[in-house]
C-alpha cells in the first residue's frame, strides 16, 4: 500500500497521451480552417458616398468594418486555434519541469 520499489517505473496514463496529440491537432486544424475561410472571402464591396441631400433614408453600415462577416468569422476561428496551440505549448512546457 503506497510502497514503490526502486526499479519500478510508473507508466503514463492513456488519457494524457491522447490529449498530447489531440489538442495541438485540433488547434492546427482550427488555424488552417480559419485562414482558408478568411482568405477565400477577402473581396467585399464598400460603397463610398459623399452626400445625399434629398434622400430620407438612414444609412446603417455593416458594423463599421471593411471586411466581410465570413472573413471576420475566419479570423476568429484562426484566433481560437492559435489560443489553443498557445495553451497546449504552455502546458507542455510546464510538464517538462
Amino acid at each position: 500500500m503506497g510502497e514503490h520499489k526502486l526499479g519500478e517505473h510508473s507508466t503514463p496514463k492513456p488519457g494524457r497521451r491522447v490529449s498530447a496529440v489531440v489538442v495541438p491537432l485540433l488547434g492546427l486544424i482550427a488555424v488552417i480552417v480559419g485562414v482558408v475561410l478568411a482568405w477565400s472571402n477577402l473581396e467585399t464591396n464598400v460603397g463610398w458616398f459623399a452626400y445625399a441631400p434629398l434622400s430620407n433614408e438612414v444609412f446603417v453600415g455593416d458594423n463599421g468594418s471593411f471586411i466581410s462577416k465570413e472573413t471576420q468569422l475566419g479570423l476568429g476561428i484562426a484566433g481560437i486555434g492559435l489560443l489553443l496551440l498557445a495553451f497546449w505549448a504552455g502546458l507542455a512546457m510546464g510538464r517538462r519541469r
